[in-house]
């Protein structure tokens, strides 16, 4: 077994990493197919929601923090110890100070997977990521003031705000940040492989256990 998936499973199986699971703490939904602005929901008809349950079998954690308190919030503080989180850095994407707002909105909209896990607290004002499911479907995290969520390596997924255009991030990372998007199609990267790997074992562990 790779070390990476070993940490995967391991990060799944730990107490000390185990995310809350609230399904109204975190909203989230299959993805219409619709061509519409990018910023409107896109429910489908009727909606079909998603639970933090099935968003961590995609190797989606997630916990419900207090933004209010972050600079002081000792549940921060030891998700990051834990984890390894010690680069922080703050982001504001509004149309007032980000130039050429609607371009880079379109370029944070291109599917792609990095060959890191991507942290995000949301601290104020909201905005959409969206991944894709074992089955290639689109599923839309709604992300609002206190939800702190980590996409895995090698999981297909982009990013928007909503219509509300203002969106305050905290982002995380272990070690010096590489933000690098490798754009879809990545099936053949190593990392995207090793992601895969970890989606076919944890769903045989799940078989074994029934």
């Amino acid at each position: 077994m790779s070390s990476y998936i070993s940490t995967f499973v391991m990060c799944l199986k730990s107490k000390h990493f185990t995310p809350q699971r609230s399904v109204m703490a975190l909203e989230a939904w299959f993805m219409d197919d619709s061509n519409e602005d990018q910023r409107l929901p896109h429910h489908r008809n009727p909606k079909e929601f998603v639970t933090v349950d099935y968003l961590a079998d995609l190797g989606v954690m997630y916990w419900k923090l207090k933004p209010e308190n972050y600079e002081n919030d000792s549940e921060l503080s030891k998700i990051r110890e834990e984890r390894g989180y010690d680069y922080m850095d703050l982001l504001d994407l509004c149309p007032e100070k980000v130039s050429n707002y609607e371009e880079k909105l379109k370029n944070f909209f291109t599917e792609h997977i990095h060959k890191d896990e991507e942290i995000r607290y949301c601290l104020a004002g909201s905005g959409y990521f969206d991944v894709r499911d074992k089955d290639d479907r689109w599923i839309r995290i709604w992300m609002k003031p206190g939800d702190l969520i980590v996409l895995p390596a090698g999981i297909y997924h982009r990013f928007t705000l909503d219509t509300n255009n203002y969106i305050k991030l905290m982002r995380l990372f272990v070690g010096e940040p590489v933000w690098t998007p490798y754009n879809r199609p990545q099936e053949e990267h190593p990392v995207r492989k090793e992601y895969i790997k970890s989606l076919t074992l944890k769903l045989g562990e799940t078989i074994q256990a029934y």
